[in-house]
């Protein structure tokens, strides 16, 4: 059972899957409140703190891609995870774009959605973070979760902060896809997804395209690295 209650808000339009779901997390230890279309979900989160956020992007009224970025613009800290039928590389990208933290198709084992949601919840409580870190003249702010690069706030998702740390705390280090899976989506298992490919594109945009030098690297075959 989970031993600190997280409040969190599940946005489905299919009524049985929701409840499932619901069923599911509660029955590990967590509080969970269904919205099954973007108006009932945009009345829920004005009215409440979550913790997490699971989304559907195709919703009545409002859909997923529009909420997530509106949830965005009121706190850049809470974790998302979208579900979705579609599974094409520009869904995922639309997702993430949109300022997701994690992307699940469906149908999808309840054990991954499990294990992402104890991730993103983890990666997201302030208790277990440090303080900084410096790479050149990046700075990485534990406390207030934020990023700057030469005097630039950088924004950055849940996610794309957590795959930053791990590269910035084993700095030089090659990284493996397989530490990146355990380390920031706690699997123990390749999904046969580009999602981390994807995620670095996403850091480098933000970290290396607008400055001179580059800190993320790659080593073919073997996996990422900063310095």
């Amino acid at each position: 059972m989970i031993e600190k209650k997280y409040r969190i808000l599940v946005i489905e339009d299919e009524a049985k899957l929701a409840q499932i779901i619901k069923e599911e997390l509660v029955r590990v230890g967590y509080m969970v409140e269904i919205a099954h279309d973007g108006k009932e979900a945009t009345e829920l989160f004005g009215k409440h703190i979550y913790s997490l956020v699971i989304l559907d992007i195709n919703l009545p009224y409002k859909n997923g891609l529009m909420l997530c970025k509106e949830y965005r613009e009121v706190n850049k800290a809470i974790p998302i995870i979208m579900l979705t039928a579609m599974g094409e590389i520009q869904d995922k990208m639309e997702a993430f774009n949109a300022g997701a933290d994690d992307y699940l198709v469906k149908p999808f084992h309840f054990d991954e959605l499990f294990a992402r949601v104890k991730s993103l919840l983890k990666r997201a409580d302030p208790a277990s973070q440090e303080n900084k870190i410096v790479v050149e003249d990046l700075e990485i702010d534990f406390r207030n979760k934020t990023v700057v690069r030469a005097g630039i706030d950088i924004n950055l998702t849940a996610k794309e902060f957590t795959l930053l740390v791990l590269l910035a705390r084993n700095k030089e280090r090659v990284i493996s896809k397989h530490e990146i899976l355990e380390k920031v989506w706690d699997l123990s298992f390749d999904t046969g997804t580009n999602t981390i490919e994807v995620y670095i594109s996403f850091l480098r945009n933000k970290i290396d395209k607008p400055f001179s030098k580059k800190l993320i690297h790659t080593k073919p075959g073997f996996g990422y690295f900063i310095k």
